[in-house]
């Protein structure tokens, strides 16, 4: 799955980016400042770049710069300033592109697919018994066939597969797809959620070998 670092010193924004890419399926990294968003381009491979261009030291132009010395990375800059000037220096300087906050997570992640696509990045794809879902193009596949769910029943499908092995509980569930919907959802509509994933994705969804309920705890997608 492609590697994304989010180069920011504000923490929730981080904590909030990171929990929502890692349910769209990306790995991801974090850096505070220039210093050591750098160091860590040294040592691991990304394959994405978020960066604000306030840092604690140093600043985002800098740090795109590394960027594209090292590897040619994407970046994509989430700046508060929506300055003419800042806009056209990063872009001038090698950004594939600008956005300014408050920002649409949805309109977020489809500029990083199209950032992905654009550079060669974009081969996230995660696999789990017959199941093939490509997360760049939002694709989900049985035994070769495709699998047409909606927005949220994909992306409840992510936080699945993207925690196998794990219990999930039904308050832990609610937290993500409320996150995700950006309204209050009800325990019912979780229920109806479940029902719709199994009847698409189970072979037998009266008896689910899939996604698995755990008696008295939640559910879980594989061992």
């Amino acid at each position: 799955m492609p590697k994304i670092l989010i180069v920011e010193d504000d923490k929730d924004i981080v904590n909030n980016l990171t929990e929502y890419l890692r349910d769209e399926g990306f790995d991801v990294d974090s850096a505070g400042g220039q210093n050591e968003a750098i160091n860590k381009m040294d040592k691991n491979k990304y394959d994405l770049l978020l960066v604000d261009i306030s840092l604690k030291d140093g600043n985002g132009f800098a740090v795109c710069s590394a960027a594209r010395e090292n590897n040619d990375i994407p970046v994509i800059f989430l700046s508060a300033s929506d300055d003419e000037y800042n806009i056209v220096t990063g872009l001038e300087i090698g950004a594939d592109d600008y956005i300014v906050k408050p920002f649409r997570p949805r309109e977020l992640l489809s500029r990083i697919r199209k950032a992905l696509r654009r550079n060669g990045k974009a081969g996230a794809v995660i696999e789990h018994d017959n199941i093939r879902v490509d997360t760049v193009r939002g694709i989900v596949t049985k035994n070769g066939s495709e699998i047409f769910l909606s927005a949220l029943e994909y992306r409840l499908f992510l936080v699945f597969l993207n925690n196998k092995g794990a219990v999930l509980s039904r308050s832990r569930l609610l937290e993500e797809i409320w996150n995700i919907a950006g309204e209050y959802v009800n325990d019912n509509t979780l229920t109806v959620y479940i029902k719709r994933l199994r009847e698409k994705i189970e072979d037998d969804p009266q008896n689910p070998t899939f996604i698995k309920t755990v008696r008295g705890l939640g559910y879980k997608v594989g061992d």
